[in-house]
């Protein structure tokens, strides 16, 4: 019974030694696995790029917008002035022709 405590208590400190040693080893492993060559890189470079040029497109597309909505709208207004302002000018002109 003796010798059973004392395993079961050793028994800790043995998974903890065991994890500390092969952590090292886990970690130098890792490391050359992910170590990167120039291919890699050149990847990496193309796909941000082509990130990039997405989000400009998309940002292009939105101003476009923006810009063709305000420049229709902005007519549209101009357009109702304008008649308004002839109807008045041509209803004024008979009004006075009238008279």
């Amino acid at each position: 019974m003796r010798a059973r405590k004392q395993f079961s208590a050793l028994l800790p400190a043995l998974f903890l030694g065991a994890a500390l040693l092969a952590g090292p080893a886990a970690g130098w492993s890792r490391s050359a696995a992910d170590d990167s060559g120039a291919k890699q890189d050149a990847k990496t470079v193309g796909k941000d790029t082509k990130k990039a040029a997405v989000k400009t497109g998309h940002g292009v597309k939105k101003g476009t917008g923006k810009a063709f909505n305000a420049t229709k709208h902005g007519t549209r207004k101009v357009f109702h002035k304008t008649k308004t302002t002839t109807t008045g000018a041509v209803d004024g002109g008979k009004e006075g022709a009238k008279q």
